[in-house]
């Protein structure tokens, strides 16, 4: 039997489990509640007990298990520092220690986003590419991303590089949740695109949005606006529209500075599709204006919703060394 990893995908409400092989073949997984009200001890007991259960179905116990944790993490020590989403935001608990004793094996951690742009560079588009430059942007609740050069995953002295979220895009634009104004992640996300398409719903402009959600504004998402810009709501497609010329202003930036070869959008938001990458593909060539941007591609994950635990897996495999 070949050597089996543990991934782990560590959300505010769920946790995604997967044990695997070195290439990323799936052997089990599993996925349970996070329940972070009852506390970090609590929560890692879990997970290792979910690794526990998985290993007697497998028939063999991990080699090493890599983690994605929504915060800030010290990758060097295996401590997670600020997790904004979890209640007492888990400030110095050793995960990685408690993990490990628990389970008899190495424990790696790294910041959520980082690690699916891992997952991106070890079994998605990086897969062929060992020496890919990559920039992954997660579009979701909030945006993050990953910078990939030369193919290695590059973090800073933080571990903190790869918010992309959080450049300033407009100046004197909305508050932020990180305390700036007019951060990428409030013109583009999930919540900021469903509060302004549920705003023109109220008024009247979005009536097939209406029809779609029966009103009810708690409803309304992404898919359901994409599906009524189909239906007639033009208004819905502006806002899209809008929303991805910020998007794309952002890639364009990147690109700028970094030149890479590939741009990959993932998270719930690149779902929209093609509304949102022809918008950014637009924009991204008539901003850049220092070099030709063909060679530039812009895509969608490969991996999906798949992209947390398998980069997990490929952290627990190789490391940061991806």
């Amino acid at each position: 039997m070949a050597d089996l990893y543990a991934g782990i995908d560590l959300g505010g409400t769920g946790i995604k489990a997967v044990m695997g092989t070195a290439d990323g073949l799936i052997a089990v997984e599993d996925h349970i509640p996070t329940q972070s009200h009852d506390g970090p001890d609590a929560v890692l007991r879990r997970i290792a007990e979910c690794v526990e259960k998985m290993s007697a179905k497998a028939g063999s116990k991990p080699i090493a298990l890599g983690m994605g944790v929504p915060g800030l993490v010290d990758v060097h020590n295996g401590v997670t520092k600020f997790l904004p989403n979890m209640p007492t935001h888990w400030p110095d608990v050793p995960a990685a220690k408690i993990l490990g004793d628990r389970l008899g094996c190495p424990v790696r951690l790294l910041n959520d986003v980082r690690t699916a742009t891992l997952g991106e560079l070890k079994f998605g588009h990086g897969r062929e590419h060992p020496t890919l430059t990559m920039i992954f942007f997660a579009l979701g609740t909030g945006i993050g991303g990953g910078v990939v050069i030369d193919g290695k995953l590059r973090l800073g002295p933080l571990g903190a590089a790869g918010e992309l979220g959080h450049q300033t895009i407009l100046p004197d634009g909305p508050l932020c949740g990180c305390g700036n104004h007019g951060c990428l992640e409030t013109l583009c996300s999930g919540p900021a695109l469903s509060f302004e398409g549920a705003r023109l719903m109220r008024i009247g402009q979005a009536p097939r949005l209406r029809e779609l959600t029966d009103g009810d504004t708690e409803q309304v998402n992404t898919k359901m606006m994409v599906m009524a810009v189909e239906r007639g709501d033009e208004a819905l497609r502006d806002t899209i529209q809008r929303a991805a010329g910020y998007l794309g202003l952002a890639v364009a930036n990147i690109i700028t500075t970094i030149h890479p070869e590939l741009i990959v959008l993932g998270g719930g938001v690149a779902e929209i599709g093609p509304m949102l990458f022809d918008k950014v593909r637009e924009v991204v060539k008539n901003r850049v204006r220092m070099f030709d941007t063909d060679s530039v591609r812009i895509e969608r994950s490969m991996l999906g919703e798949r992209a947390g635990e398998l980069g997990a897996l490929a952290l627990a495999v190789s490391g940061l060394a991806g």
